[in-house]
């Protein structure tokens, strides 16, 4: 059985390996990309969970009395607010611009704290969005701690 290049020269000498041509992608790059599309997934949420309580008061129940004590409406503005500025942090992070980093963990922060305060009024809900916010703030630190070791 004979190939078809029975000459015995190699027909792809002096090409570059395969592997040479693409290299992987790094680490920062991969948990950068994770850490935008993860900011922005929330800011989304938080914006959407903003626009309900804006356009419907009754997609939300009052309940007991608390501390903390704003309308529905109030609460969708603060949502809203802060998944406007999220998003384009998120943007900024996909980017990978490192002030984003430090912006996307104190955003984060406070979108913890906001859906904290709003767990009485849609409690399963909240809970998902602080749980994705703090995925966001390990990403973020991730990449902070890997362009300023100590």
């Amino acid at each position: 059985m004979t190939g078809a290049h029975s000459s015995g020269t190699d027909p792809y000498a002096g090409t570059a390996p395969v592997t040479a041509y693409g290299s992987s992608p790094s680490v920062a790059l991969t948990t950068s990309g994770f850490a935008g599309t993860m900011l922005v997934m929330v800011a989304l949420f938080q914006v959407l969970l903003g626009i309900a309580a804006i356009a419907k008061d009754t997609v939300y129940l009052d309940g007991v009395e608390y501390v903390y004590q704003l309308d529905v409406t109030s609460w969708g503005w603060i949502h809203t607010g802060v998944g406007a500025v999220a998003l384009a942090t998120g943007i900024g992070v996909l980017a990978a611009r490192p002030w984003a980093y430090l912006v996307g963990i104190v955003l984060a922060t406070l979108s913890s704290i906001a859906n904290f305060a709003f767990l009485p009024y849609f409690p399963i809900w909240s809970g998902i969005v602080i749980a994705f916010n703090v995925v966001v703030i390990w990403a973020l630190c991730t990449l902070l701690a890997q362009d300023n070791p100590i």
